[in-house]
């Protein structure tokens, strides 16, 4: 069975199911002949209550241990209770904040943040846990740097290859061993300055100098 015929049959979309292979949920076999994935109808089961299980928000890490058997349902389930419980007190906490907040028709301006903030910090202290959306939006700051970077260096090996190709191809005709240094030395420059980059722009990232500017 393809992946297009599993998808339709579980409902899951082809990148779920690839991602769940990654994370060890699903292991179709390989066709021998072709090294291709084949799925059969133990995978689409498998997906539909893979499928059923993240419609209950029950985390990959448990629905993995339920099904390699060191957990139960029920012990994933009262495990999973225990977490939506807390969340839901969470949630609660901060609805009755946003209720508070509700009555203070005032604009913002007029709003004291820092005794709202220590007033949640202590809140935390006590157990309450409110979304970090801070960190969040570091993560997403993550995805362009890396993304450019991984495609500069695919570009800068690719040129390489094609380089050596091109000489492989009539070696007679090849340029001084010198001139072939300087240009590979050039995209490897390219290259090894791109992740320097990009370890700069993580470093910065952690250290929040975004955050940091925006209290200005």
């Amino acid at each position: 069975m393809k992946i297009n015929e599993v998808e339709a049959l579980s409902g899951i979309p082809k990148k779920n199911i690839r991602f769940y292979e990654e994370q060890g949920l699903l292991s179709p076999r390989r066709n021998p002949e072709n090294g291709y994935r084949d799925y059969g109808d133990s995978d689409v089961e498998v997906l539909r209550r893979i499928r059923l299980l993240r419609k209950l928000d029950v985390p990959i890490d448990e629905i993995r241990l339920m099904l390699s058997g060191a957990h139960t349902v029920g012990d994933g389930m009262r495990r999973h209770l225990i977490c939506l419980e807390r969340q839901q007190r969470n949630l609660q906490q901060a609805a009755e904040l946003c209720q508070e907040l509700s009555s203070q028709d005032i604009p913002i301006s007029q709003l004291d943040p820092q005794a709202l903030l220590e007033r949640m910090e202590s809140m935390e202290h006590s157990g309450t846990r409110f979304r970090d959306v801070t960190a969040q939006d570091i993560k997403k700051r993550y995805i362009a740097p890396v993304t450019v970077t991984a495609l500069v260096l695919t570009l800068m090996v690719a040129l390489i290859w094609l380089f050596l190709w091109a000489i492989s191809l009539a070696p007679e005709d090849a340029p001084p061993i010198w001139f072939v240094a300087v240009i590979l030395g050039v995209f490897a420059a390219i290259g090894i300055g791109s992740v320097a980059a990009l370890t700069q722009r993580i470093q910065e990232i952690r250290k929040g100098e975004i955050d940091d500017a925006k209290k200005y």
